[in-house]
């Protein structure tokens, strides 16, 4: 796939002393479980390319292991590589590495879990050629995460990056305590346990023992948001975001938390490998569309105005205000007012009633055509 980017729009960023020509990547994961699977990941227009997850171990993953949740989501009971790390070494990374020359982007590993797996396998990657090692911390609690980081930092001189899940406790903590060993952050993995159920059987379409999966996709990027705001409120290192990553406006919201890329999985399995080369033209897009000429100018513009967070205001000082040129009469706006504060009878403008608005902002976020905002309540509505 020839992916297109507006000409006066710079996607390329630098991290890790990397050049990645734009900042989408994979998500360690089924879309890059094998060196073919990473091919068609830069094919598809991937800035940078990311392995699936190795362990000491191939992995013995339950079948059924992926079913669709909603339109975009994932559950899943997927674990770490199916193939032996042997398989990876001899003949996957080498598909990997040879693909990430010709496209003259970066190659990161992803390894896993313990301390040991990491000491032993870390070597072999740094030696194989791979650029930047992402570990994940998945399994492990809060007191063996600062081990691991220590074994695989003793082991290798490249760049690593811990990936965190937010089921480890505090992600601002554990980030200020992997800082001193690690070169960078990712956040977060898929959020889970979770369970779904097909009523028409009565069972779980995954093969796990209790039917349990993780939970990927759109519905966990509010979770991945705040996670890299945490992280990139205590550490200057560079912070990649993932977790529902479908489209350019998310990549510009990961970035203005503080993200330096953004990975994708869930989008890539349900919609295929070029949908790494369209998120980034829409995050361009976006870009040119709002005056940017580099997807640096809008980093960390939410991290910077509320790294120590911001004023909150109790007092009812503000009201819904329609802007009666952009309404188009939907009457969306009145079915979730709680307070029955919106009139809009059908084809008609919507109104406020001032005194009933307890501004909640819930008819601002609903409205489709941008009609509402609120407004201090002393100006007239």
């Amino acid at each position: 796939m020839k992916v297109n980017f507006m000409e006066n729009v710079n996607l390329n960023v630098l991290v890790l002393k990397h050049n990645f020509r734009n900042p989408v990547i994979p998500a360690a994961g089924p879309n890059v479980g094998s060196g073919k699977m990473v091919q068609r990941a830069a094919q598809g227009g991937a800035g940078g390319l990311l392995t699936k997850t190795i362990s000491s171990l191939a992995a013995q993953v339950p079948h059924p292991n992926m079913a669709r949740f909603g339109k975009d989501n994932l559950l899943n009971t997927e674990l770490w590589s199916e193939l032996s790390p042997e398989d990876w070494f001899t003949h996957e990374y080498d598909i990997s590495l040879d693909i990430a020359h010709e496209y003259q982007i970066p190659l990161i590993a992803s390894v896993g879990y313990t301390a040991q797996d990491l000491a032993t396998l870390g070597p072999r990657l740094e030696q194989k050629g791979i650029d930047i090692i992402e570990f994940s911390i998945h399994y492990l609690d809060e007191k063996r995460v600062v081990e691991t980081a220590q074994a695989l930092r003793n082991a290798v001189s490249i760049p690593i990056v811990a990936k965190l899940s937010q089921h480890s406790g505090d992600l601002g903590e554990i980030a200020t305590l992997l800082n001193p060993y690690v070169d960078g952050f990712t956040c977060i993995n898929s959020f889970g346990p979770t369970l779904m159920i097909d009523i028409e059987t009565g069972t779980s379409p995954l093969g796990s023992q209790n039917g349990y999966g993780w939970l990927s996709g759109p519905s966990i990027k509010p979770l991945a948001i705040r996670s890299v705001f945490e992280v990139a409120r205590v550490t200057d290192k560079p912070v990649i975001g993932v977790g529902g990553v479908i489209c350019g406006e998310d990549v510009i919201e990961f970035f203005m938390a503080g993200a330096s890329l953004v990975e994708v999985c869930t989008a890539a399995i349900l919609k295929g490998p070029d949908v790494y080369g369209k998120i980034a033209a829409e995050t361009a897009q976006w870009l040119e569309s709002h005056g940017y000429h580099d997807i640096e100018e809008i980093k960390g513009l939410y991290l910077n105005k509320y790294r120590h967070g911001q004023t909150v205001v109790t007092a009812v000082n503000q009201t819904a205000y329609v802007d009666e040129m952009k309404c188009k009469a939907c009457s969306q706006c009145a079915k979730v007012c709680q307070f029955d504060a919106l009139s809009a009878p059908l084809k008609q403008i919507a109104s406020v009633n001032v005194n009933c608005c307890s501004a909640c902002g819930l008819c601002v976020s609903v409205c489709p055509f941008g009609a509402l905002e609120l407004r201090p309540r002393l100006q007239e509505n």
